[in-house]
């Protein structure tokens, strides 16, 4: 029995082992493919993450850098100067806002990144624009509102934030419906910055 089978591989057609090898070859060619596009798709992602962010703390770098009135009222009610009767419960730390700010950049460059990686950008040219307008406003309101002590122009940029934001979740579920979901946190967060730009214009 095992004599036979010997003579059978001895005697296999070299046609077979051609079409083997040729088959492994084609098999070694698509997991390098698949590397290939999965160590592209990460650097993407790093880009599409890692850009917004900085950009973000750039923009909350110069907020803070340029202390004006309007930021030493809200650090009198971050460090409990004002009286607490008169203060809010809701009405968080400075630091909390920016954190916020940047949970959101995060989010929303991932939901991006998603919406890119399906060709959303190049189908839905719309996305895009919303996209660069969210980042655009929520670049501004920090150094407006912190910086410049702008908060009717901050109320504004707020609104404009929202719209963005909201006009994203829209095109972006369209596109990608787990991308849709990343924006909602990122419309709360432009719904709170409202609600304290609106208090910061009674300080």
């Amino acid at each position: 029995m095992a004599s036979n089978e010997l003579k059978q591989r001895l005697t296999q057609n070299p046609s077979t082992t051609m079409n083997n090898k040729k088959r492994n070859i084609g098999v070694g060619r698509k997991r390098d493919k698949r590397m290939a596009m999965a160590k592209r798709g990460f650097k993407s992602l790093a880009i599409a993450v890692f850009l917004p962010l900085s950009l973000t703390l750039l923009s909350i770098y110069l907020g803070s850098s340029l202390h004006t009135q309007q930021h030493a009222h809200y650090d009198d009610y971050d460090d409990g100067v004002v009286v607490p009767s008169t203060r809010p419960f809701w009405f968080t730390p400075s630091w909390v806002l920016h954190l916020m700010c940047l949970a959101s950049s995060f989010l929303m460059g991932i939901s991006a990144w998603m919406v890119w990686a399906d060709g959303g950008f190049h189908t839905n040219p719309v996305a895009l624009l919303l996209y660069l307008a969210q980042i655009l406003f929520t670049l501004l309101w920090d150094p407006l509102v912190f910086g410049l002590g702008a908060t009717r122009v901050g109320l504004m940029v707020c609104l404009g934030l929202f719209g963005a934001l909201s006009g994203c979740m829209h095109v972006f579920r369209q596109l990608n419906s787990v991308a849709g979901d990343f924006t909602k946190p990122c419309l709360a967060c432009a719904a709170f910055l409202s609600v304290v730009n609106v208090k910061l214009l009674f300080v």
